[in-house]
């Protein structure tokens, strides 16, 4: 091969390249414009569609999701020889100037698609010679970069179908409500020939006569041409006889607003959003809620959000943001499912979970509900009211404070901060700016957080994200919680009596249990219930945007009913609803525990109960609330040595040995106790302190500073107080070595404080002690 001929190959391979990389380097034809999007459910009904930036609804789809008979209709009508000609029809060109300029008929366009695309992309007026010959260089410019689908496409969603309807997919949702792939063919034919005249036969005009006749002539004129081709639709000819009234942009629907503009904005650049949302569900969210908020506007209820997960696949089934969108005397369009708002007690299932799973508590451990100060902190129960001891089980579904307290307390990695924040519970701030008030609601969360959280417990303690598109795929999630604890929190959430009864409901009876929690923010701001009904997790919330406080917003008395409505209305329309799967971890068993404590039974336990327990985690220990004792048979007192039963003139009894502060507590409520009698003064005192409790000190607290006005100095006082065993009747309080004086079991000693560090010790009169530094400052 000669050298001339080598050189000449060389060349043209450099501009096949060069082409190559021209045609691929160039940019999208509909690059820059700006484009409506679509919203639909699950079924494939539409929620929203959107106006593009220059208010025009305009929907770009590619070519593959349009109908194939009006893609076909469309080149019928506009340009049946598109696949033949470079972007130029000279035979239609010719035609077209004959018959507008020679033969003085009606003007005729010459146009190609490619010619009619290059107009609209650069707004070219074609009605001028020199306008002509722009566009025609336009469209044979777009024929060299752009295949002939693409141009295609490009004008399908572009070209105008009246008024500010761009596009045949936003033509097709607005006209006739109905999917750009499924059009009929009446349908087809209407959208193919408005292009032509898009102000004249925009088939929602159709009640103006002369827009009727022309829209109608057209689209039969065309359907004529189609027969020609597909003479076996010659059944369509009455159908397209038919009278029809076409939608409007103002019949778009406007359908779960709040669902509808989330997923906008996660997905601000998809043209169409297929969501999980169910339409069926979302009726029964939105009916229940705004007849629920009807009937108790007389209590200041009016507004509420709800949100409904399917648990298998974390699908979001419904939502509501607020009960109208509309009215913005309740700021209507807020998304309450986004908010942030304070949780009250429906975290207290977490804390409870991370208990069992640290080996803190199971299900049946006996906890006080009894006041107490946690290094400063006091917290009190809703009621503030205590009720002494009580099983944890019961202090979850009571949802008793200071019990949730103290198990928060004994957390050790995570605690109750580190998992909320491993969750991923957002905005949260540094774990000491919570400090214990994040057990009752001290932190902002949002629906969809908690929702994630109780799908965790229906999953087993694997926590996953939450869908709203059905694109996205289920994952796998992570595993947050032992599947143990998950089990046994459901088990005590199930055993919940639905608000105003002391039974359990219908749905527990035909196997639909309902595991659920409320919760009731500070000051009555917000009242949630969240509970696990069948495979569905619901969160509901009543309150106010604006955060003003309300009486009537309780969790039990707002939330839970609303809450149970809805479930009620679910179980109507879907009456086989799948249970919730909660299988039985194998690594449970069964353990008979004390009744009254709790614990594993000593041998004066009289009264035994099941519990699940896991083996190796969940604490072991004896019980000693009852222990026996030897009495006297003629003082009634006890003996100075316990065994010695059986020497005449001595008996033994079981008595229970309760903490005073607990004492204290049944006694407010009337209820007797069977405390030990006192013992022998004969005893020594060194015999006495080898058994029992010692005091546990509660005032002073751990670490804090105690405060003294200079004007007050002795005169103000700081009360001693100790919890002590049952078998105390005093306790005497020492500051350093110097005895202070004595206080009845249970109550406090007030002390007239002076500045300085001291050592704050209490004796009771068994000889048993406890101590606790003090420190006192003096302040103007």
């Amino acid at each position: 091969m000669g050298t001339r001929r080598r050189l000449t190959l060389l060349v043209l391979l450099l501009a096949v390249v060069a082409f190559g990389a021209w045609r691929l380097a160039r940019p999208p034809l509909l690059a820059g414009q700006s484009f409506s999007q679509a919203v639909y459910d699950r079924d494939g009904r539409l929620l929203r569609l959107t106006l593009a930036a220059d208010e025009q609804y305009r929907l770009a789809l590619p070519l593959a999701r349009l109908s194939p008979q009006l893609i076909e209709a469309t080149l019928l009508q506009e340009d049946q020889y598109f696949y033949w000609h470079p972007g130029v029809n000279p035979a239609a060109l010719v035609r077209a100037a004959l018959r507008t300029y020679v033969q003085g008929d009606r003007r005729v366009g010459g146009s190609t698609i490619s010619m009619q695309l290059a107009r609209i992309l650069h707004g070219i007026n074609s009605r001028t010679l020199s306008g002509k010959l722009e566009q025609i260089s336009w469209a044979l410019w777009l024929e060299l970069r752009y295949s002939k689908n693409e141009i295609l496409e490009a004008y399908l969603n572009r070209v105008s179908y009246g008024g500010n309807i761009q596009g045949v997919a936003a033509a097709s949702l607005i006209y006739f409500g109905r999917d750009p792939a499924k059009l009929t063919l009446t349908e087809a034919l209407t959208l193919t020939v408005i292009p032509q005249h898009p102000a004249r036969r925009r088939p929602d005009n159709s009640g103006v006569a002369a827009d009727a006749v022309a829209l109608l002539a057209a689209r039969q004129a065309l359907y004529e041409r189609w027969l020609e081709r597909h003479p076996e639709q010659g059944s369509e000819r009455s159908a397209l006889a038919l009278p029809f009234r076409a939608r409007s942009p103002s019949d778009l629907p406007f359908r779960a607003p709040h669902l509808a503009e989330a997923v906008l904005r996660d997905h601000p650049r998809e043209p169409e959003i297929h969501t999980t949302l169910d339409p069926t569900f979302q009726l029964i969210l939105e009916r229940q809620t705004r007849q629920f908020v009807e009937r108790r506007a007389r209590v200041g209820i009016r507004n509420a959000a709800a949100l409904l997960v399917d648990s298998r696949d974390m699908a979001v089934k419904a939502a509501l943001g607020s009960v109208n969108y509309f009215d913005d005397d309740i700021q209507g369009q807020v998304n309450g499912v986004r908010a942030r708002r304070s949780p009250g007690s429906v975290l207290k299932p977490f804390i409870y979970a991370l208990g069992i799973e640290q080996g803190v508590v199971h299900p049946l451990t006996m906890l006080k509900d009894a006041p107490t100060s946690f290094g400063g902190y006091n917290p009190e129960n809703f009621d503030r009211e205590f009720v002494g001891p009580i099983k944890a089980g019961e202090a979850l579904i009571k949802s008793r404070n200071l019990p949730a307290v103290y198990v928060a307390t004994r957390l050790r990695k995570p605690t109750l901060y580190q998992f909320l924040r491993d969750a991923g519970v957002g905005q949260m701030r540094e774990e000491s700016h919570y400090g214990l008030a994040l057990v009752l609601g001290g932190a902002e969360v949002t629906m969809e957080e908690l929702a994630r959280l109780y799908a965790m417990l229906a999953n087993g303690g694997v926590l996953r994200p939450l869908r709203y598109l059905q694109a996205q795929p289920a994952t796998e999630g992570t595993r947050s919680l032992g599947e143990e604890a998950a089990f046994l929190v459901l088990d005590i959430l199930e055993r919940n009596p639905r608000p105003g009864q002391a039974f359990r409901s219908e749905w527990t009876r035909t196997n639909r249990p309902v595991y659920w929690k409320t919760g009731t923010s500070f000051a009555f701001r917000d009242a949630w219930s969240i509970g696990i009904v069948g495979p569905y997790v619901l969160a509901v919330w009543v309150g106010n945007f604006d955060g003003e406080g309300n009486p009537a917003f309780v969790g039990v008395d707002a939330a839970a009913p609303l809450m149970f409505d809805i479930i009620d209305a679910m179980h109507a329309q879907e009456p086989n609803l799948p249970p919730t799967v909660t299988r039985t971890p194998e690594n449970l068993t069964r353990v008979e525990v004390c009744a009254l404590s709790g614990h594993l039974p000593g041998r004066h336990c009289q009264h035994t109960v099941p519990t699940w327990f896991v083996p190796g985690v969940s604490p072991i220990k004896t019980c000693e609330v009852h222990r026996a004792v030897t009495v006297n048979s003629r003082t009634g007192q006890r003996t100075c040595r316990p065994g010695t039963a059986g020497i005449a003139g001595t008996r033994t009894e079981v008595y229970e040995y309760w903490p005073s502060d607990l004492l204290k507590l049944f006694r407010q409520a009337g209820i007797p106790r069977r405390v030990p009698p006192v013992e022998s003064p004969e005893c020594p005192l060194d015999s006495r302190a080898a058994h029992g409790q010692p005091p546990q000190i509660t005032s002073p607290q751990t670490n804090l500073v105690y405060p003294l006005r200079a004007k007050r100095i002795g005169k103000e006082t700081i009360p001693l107080q100790a919890v002590t065993d049952a078998d105390v009747r005093s306790v005497y309080w020492f500051i350093d070595e110097k005895l202070l004086g004595k206080s009845v079991s249970g109550q406090p000693f007030f002390w007239s404080a002076k500045p300085g560090s001291f050592m704050v010790r209490a004796v009771d009169d068994q000889g048993r002690a406890d101590v606790r530094e003090i420190k006192v400052i003096v302040v103007n």
